[in-house]
Order: structure tokens, then sequence, then C-alpha cells
């Protein structure tokens, strides 16, 4: 049978599996023949983690301290639009009088040069958003009759670009259509005349009356929210009780400043003025377009550090981020639960960092009947529609239907989008349609880290009722992000240099049988197991992927039954062997086998404080009787049960000997019993059920052809031809699913026995089997890793914009 890094043979056998109990004195290193220096490269790497200048450090640090201060002091961008509109809101008792007149001084004071209002740092091309905030705020001007220069150069503005409002291609902030003739026609209500042809005008207010009566009928929530959204471009059309249905506890609407503003213009209201007093207070004369957002802008900002392989440098920082959050979501704060993309993206980021979360707070959504009737709904927001789609695969029991039903619905609204001509056009594109490609259960980390980098965008901006900058867009995260990713391939190329001479050095190139899956091994290990001071970690962890691998193939194809026999017969004996090798093969293997776990036992007992080569002696040992077991069935024709094959199976499918040995190289140190516990053993019957399964569904066709019983030809064998190969890879990946859900949720859940960072490498394990197998039996196809190899070990970064940190790539 095949595997991933791994091998295929189980049986049961008598020492504990996988975790079996030792005893005795330190082990016995076996010297070197060969390749002295080896040993010292691999120390080296072990110790040193690469050749990063001095300089580099330093800049490192100074990235990371810059980062830490943005993280503690979040910044919102101004927007003119809303300041604008706060600007109109009369004293009250006082219509004569503005209540805020800091604002008006801001806005005659932040005129640009050709005379408009509104960023455009993302672009020198003048926008539709720019044409709103310009036209707000000569509104504002004239409201008060202040500042007449300002207003006429703010007129002849937007005069010069009105034909930019009339462009359907150039993207709108929301409620355009509305708010923009809206106050056209407030405007002429004030007597200001405008450089364009009245024609034009009449076109765009036209264009607001068919929008308006259009959608007349419709009296769903989605869309009387949205009509309250973009309350400033509808004067008094609006009923008072149809606004209110909408005031948050702070007192605004939406948490916009422009929409509470323009309800106060219309209809006074105390908390809506304590929430605009409370807002011009902590900004000052200028105001966001959106407040609060420091639950989302925070955990966008986890969210990219993890995207982009650099959260390890703010642990403490995240975490004071994520606690305050779930506070926050104990406590159903309206900033998470009435803004659905928050609440999506709270609930997977939490869930994903071991807090307790619920799916029932998504159950507002868990039809898509729901969804649209939001506002983000029927605004056919994308951003809100993704992150719910993300959050629906962080699942971790068959019992969240909610997860799942909003997991159906939102990727077939997420499919549609892709399809269709219009979306391909938006930033979010891709997004959407790699998502849909790769759950993140199918993805290894440092492949994402690297597309997250190359990708990355420091312009990056959302649109509401202007365009403004999330505050995690910024070069400092890409800098640190590219100087890591390119310090730490630098190792990796190291790494694996040193481990392609481990190979010859222990002539495992010259099995005949053997596959030569080294890179792919080590693939499996820098992808994920990617901090550069992991070194040994990732070491071990290919090593024994390469030897797994070899005696697979020994089990499989190139051994006899007596030199089989033979290798078992040697690693029972271990240090009390005698130099009595059935064949050279035989030789090569044991003494391959023999050497690396010794050397990697010393080290993983120095670390560890007490012996541990005993156990994984004990874990090759479990590896081969059960591949025994497996040869001895295809021998005598044997058809073993589904209880049988599958206790056996997850031994033989070779994950022990590669996860198990690493856990004592990531941290943590693991007591003696721990390899004995209950979550020890579970958490790798889990992990191996998915490999096994993804292996036999993908595997089945060419294993038939080899005459290889695996889980899929046993169900159909046992059901005496009542369930088709289709059903029966049905029910395979029912079982796959389960596995996967419940091994996420013990790596997730409290602390148990086994220590968190060692968990988490039986789910990268289980990330990496997903990956290989889920589409083809990967490991067995050269042309669907080289890519990968090379992305992760070799290629440098293509950065998608010229890059200001290009000395960092270039070592410089």
């Amino acid at each position: 049978m095949m595997m991933l890094l791994l091998p295929s043979s189980s049986s049961s056998c008598c020492c504990r599996c996988p975790g079996g109990q030792f005893h005795g004195a330190p082990p016995r290193v076996m010297a070197p023949r060969r390749g002295v220096t080896r040993v010292y490269i691999e120390k080296r790497l072990g110790v040193g983690g690469g050749n990063a200048s001095s300089l580099q450090d330093m800049h490192r640090k100074e990235l990371q301290a810059r980062t830490r201060d943005q993280l503690q002091t979040l910044e919102l961008s101004t927007s003119s639009y809303d300041t604008a509109w706060v600007a109109m809101v009369p004293l009250r008792g006082s219509r004569q009088h503005p209540c805020f007149p800091q604002c008006v001084e801001w806005i005659l004071q932040n005129q640009q040069d050709d005379g408009s209002w509104g960023t455009r740092g993302f672009g020198l091309a003048v926008t539709r958003d720019v044409l709103s905030s310009t036209l707000a705020c000569v509104l504002a001007l004239k409201r008060w009759n202040v500042g007449q220069e300002h207003i006429r150069r703010g007129l002849d503005f937007i005069g010069r670009n009105f034909s930019i409002a009339m462009d359907e291609q150039i993207a709108a902030p929301v409620g355009f259509n509305i708010t923009f003739p809206g106050m056209l026609s407030l405007a002429m209500g004030m007597d200001l005349e405008f450089p364009v042809r009245q024609t034009d005008v009449d076109r765009l207010l036209h264009l607001r009356e068919i929008e308006l009566e259009r959608e007349a009928g419709d009296h769903s929530y989605g869309r009387k929210a949205y009509m309250a959204y973009v309350t400033e471009g509808l004067g008094n059309l609006l009923e008072w009780d149809e606004i209110m249905m909408f005031q948050r506890k702070n007192g605004s609407f939406f948490n916009c400043p422009s929409t509470t503003a323009a309800t106060l213009v219309n209809h006074y209201n105390d908390k809506a003025l304590q929430y605009l007093n409370c807002l011009v207070s902590k900004f000052g004369s200028a105001v966001p377009t959106v407040y609060p957002l420091n639950i989302y802008c925070q955990l966008s900002w986890v969210d990219a550090l993890e995207k982009m392989g650099i959260s390890q440098y703010f642990v403490s920082e995240i975490k004071s981020i994520l606690d305050t959050t779930y506070v926050s979501w104990l406590e159903r704060d309206e900033e998470i639960m009435l803004d659905i993309t928050t609440c999506a993206m709270a609930f997977r980021l939490l869930r994903m960092n071991g807090y307790h979360v619920s799916s029932v707070e998504l159950s507002p959504v868990a039809e898509a009947s729901s969804f649209r009737e939001s506002l983000q709904g029927y605004l056919n927001d994308k951003k809100s529609l993704l992150e719910l789609y993300k959050a629906s695969k962080v699942s971790i029991s068959e019992n969240e239907s909610i997860l799942d039903s909003i997991g159906s619905w939102s990727g077939s609204l997420l499919m549609e989008s892709v399809c269709s001509n219009g979306v391909k056009k938006a930033p979010i594109f891709e997004e959407m349609k790699y998502a849909l490609k790769f759950p993140f259960y199918t993805t290894l980390d440092r492949l994402d880290h690297k597309r997250n980098i190359e990708r990355f965008d420091a312009k990056d901006s959302q649109m509401l009722k202007m365009e403004y900058l999330l505050p995690h867009a910024n070069q400092d995260i890409l800098a640190l992000a590219v100087e890591d990713f390119s310090s730490s391939q630098s190792i990796y190329q190291d790494e694996l240099n040193y481990l392609e001479c481990w190979v010859k050095d222990e002539k495992l190139d010259q099995l005949p049988f053997a596959r030569q899956k080294l890179t792919y091994c080590y693939l499996s290990a820098a992808a994920t197991i990617f901090p550069r001071e992991l070194s040994e970690a990732r070491i071990a962890w290919a090593k024994n992927g390469v030897l797994t691998t070899v005696v697979d193939d020994f089990f499989d194809l190139g051994g006899s039954k007596e030199e089989l026999e033979n290798l078992i017969a040697l690693v029972e004996k271990w240090d009390g062997h005698q130099e009595e090798f059935y064949s050279e093969q035989v030789r090569i293997v044991f003494s391959a086998i023999y050497t690396t776990v010794n050397q990697l036992g010393a080290k993983a007992s120095a670390l560890q404080g007490r012996d541990v080569t005993k156990h994984l002696t004990e874990i090759w040992l479990c590896l081969m009787r059960s591949m025994m077991t497996e040869a001895e069935w295809q021998r005598t024709k044997y058809v073993p049960t589904m209880e049988e094959y599958m206790a056996n199976a997850g031994v033989s499918f070779a994950l022990g000997p590669i996860v198990l040995p690493t856990l004592y190289f990531v941290g943590p140190k693991l007591q003696e019993d721990v390899v004995r516990d209950h979550e020890y053993n579970e958490l790798f019957r889990l992990m191996s059920t998915c490999g096994r399964l993804l292996n036999d569904s993908q595997g089945f066709e060419r294993e038939s052809l080899e005459g290889k019983l695996n889980s899929v030809s046993l169900l159909v064998h046992h059901s005496g031809g009542s369930i088709s190969i289709d059903e029966a890879k049905m029910k395979a990946q029912k079982s796959i699913d389960t596995s996967r859900r419940n091994l996420l949720r013990l790596v997730l859940g409290e602390q148990g026995a086994v220590p968190r960072p060692c968990k988490q490498l039986f789910w990268k394990m289980c990330k990496i089997v997903h990956m290989f197998y889920s589409r083809t039996d990967g490991f067995s196809s050269p042309k669907e890793m080289v890519s990968a190899v090379n992305a992760v070990v070799k290629e440098p970064l293509k950065l998608k914009v010229s890059d200001p940190y290009g000395s960092i790539l270039s070592g410089n």
C-alpha cells in the first residue's frame, strides 16, 4: 500500500503503539562511518539557524518594534465626507449655528489645491468618492455661509469631473447612486450653481428615481437597512421609525458618522448626539468613516500577521487582542455581533487560537435567506461572504449544522460570483477562488505565507461611503515578512543540501526499489515547521520521512519474506544485533535506521533530560510489524474485516516514525507518561485515519490493479455488492471529515497531557495528507509537488509591486 512520506503495512504488536513504554541507560550512539562534516552542518543548523547578519537582526527588531506600536495604537483614516456631514449638524436650539464648528474649520483648512476634498492616496485619478466628499464639504460650508472661495473652487472641481459621477465603470462608494444625486438636489435647494449641463444633472437625478422606484415594493429588512444607511441621500423621504430600528446602543446608526449626522440634521436624538460628541472628542476636528472599528481592525492585524508568517514575533500582543475580543464575544458586543464580517472573522480566529466559541452565534446567517436580509447581504458584500465561508470550515464536530449550512450556501454564492464576469475585476476575486479551491485544512503554511507576501497590497483599502486604508496595510509588515521568509529560505536550502548528503552517506540512493522522495519529505517539514529555530525538528521529520518511504517500498516491492523477517529481527535486538544481514539491502536499510534513530535519540534525550531512544525504536518496530501483517495478508490472500484493516492501517501508514519523534524537538518537555496517555494515542489515531482513508480513496484504482486491498475495496467486498465504489468512497470521505473535525477539536481544546505545540504537529501532518491526497495520489505523482518544493525552498519572492526593501531580497 502507498503512503505519504509514509509507508503502508500494519499489524498488532506487543509494544505500546504508538507510544511505547521504555526504560534503560542512555542510548549508545553509533558513530557515523562517513560524512563527519555532515554532523557539524546539522549541529550548526540546529543552533545557528542561518547566517543572518547583525544588520539584518537589527532591522528585523526595528520592524518588530514599529509593528508593535501600530498594534497598540490603531489609527483610522480621516473621512472628509463623514466630517462634512458631522459639520452640518446644527446646535440644539439654534439651527443657525453649527454644533461642531471645529469640523467646519477642518473643512476650510483641508481643501486640496485642485479644489477637492478627500484622499487620493491610492491613485492619482479622481474617484467617485472624492466627488462625494467634495460635494458634502461644499454643502457644509454653504450651510453655514462660510468659505465662499472654497465653495467656488469645490463647485469648479465637481464641474470639471462630473462625467466621473456617471461612469459606471469606476468603483463607487456604497449608495452613491442615491447619496450623490440626493446631495445634488440639496445643493440646488441652496441655490448653488454647478458649471455642469442641466441635462447631466437631470440624468443623475433620474437614475436616483429609477433606483428608488425599482425596489419600492421590496419591504425586506435588508432593503430597509440599506435605505437607513444612505439616509443622507434621502432627506425626509424615510419615516423616523424606519430609521430608529437601526440605532445601536452607542447611539449611532450602523457605527457610521455620516448616517448618524444626517439623521440628526432632520431628527434630533439625544443618543445620536452623544455618539457624535464622543466621536469628535476622541478624534478632534475630523472623523473616520466608521467607528468603532477597533475589533475589526485588530482582528485584521492578527489575520495579516498569521497569513504573512510572522505572528510568532507578536505572541503576547496577539494574545492580548484575542483575550479582549473573547470578552467582547462573551458579552455579545454589538461591534462583533451586528457586523457579519467581524463576527465571522472573530469566530474563525478565536476558535483556531484555542478559545471556546460556539457556532450558535452565527445562527442569524445560517441560511442564505437570512444573509440576504442583512445589509451586507443586500449589498452583495463579497468580504462578508468570504469570511463566512472561511469560518464555516473551522468545524470541530459533526453536530455543527450551522457551519455546514453556512458553508453550503456561501460556497454556492462565492462560486456564482467567481463564475460571473463582473467580480473578476475586484481585488477580492483571487481570494474567493483560492478559498474555494483550497480549504484551510488542505494548505501548507509556508506556501500560503509566500503567496500572501507576493500578493500583499500595502494600499489595501475598503470602500464604504469613502475609501479608507486598513491599518494593517503597511510596508513594515511586508518588509518584516520578506526578511523573515528570505532568511528562512536560505536555511531551508542549507538543510536540504545537508539531507541530500545524508541520503548518499547512508547509501539510500543505491536501493533500486526505493522511491527518491527526499524533496517531498523535506517540503512537508519546511512548509509546516517553518520557524528558523526549529531546524532540528525539520531534520528529524525529513529524515524519518525518507526512511519510512524506503521501508514502505522494501515491504511493498523490494524485500523477500526472509529479508523482511531479518530486518524486523535486527530492530528487535537493536544494540544487541550482530552483523547478520540476509542481504546488502537489509544492511543498508537497517544501518540507516539504526544510525539515524540513535543520533536523533541522543539529541532528543539531551533536550528532554531523559532517555527517549528506546521509545523511538519501539515506534519503528510497531511500524514494521504492521507492514509485515499487510504483507502476510497479501501473500495468503487473507481478506481482513474493516475493523482489522483500520486497526492495523493506522500504524502501517507510517506517520508514527515521522511525527512522534519530532514531538521531542518542538520545545516542551514530554514526561514519560505522556506517550502512554489516551490523548496522545487518540491524536495519532485520528491523524493516521485521515491519511490512510485519503490515500485509499485516491489510490484505489492503482492498488486494485496491483491486487491489493484497501478500505474502499473492503467496503465494497463486505457489503456483498450492495454499495458501489463511488458510495464506498463517499463513506470513506465521511469518515475522513469526522476524523479531521475530531482531531481539530483535540488540537484546539483545553490543555491536556500533550502540550499544544506538540498537538499542532498532528494537525500539520493532517493538512499535509489532505494536500497530497485530496485530488490525486500526490506522493506518487512527481509533477504534483515540484512547484511546491521550489516555491518553499528555492525560488525567491516575487513581490507584487516595486519593493522598497529590495536590499533584503538581494542580501545587501
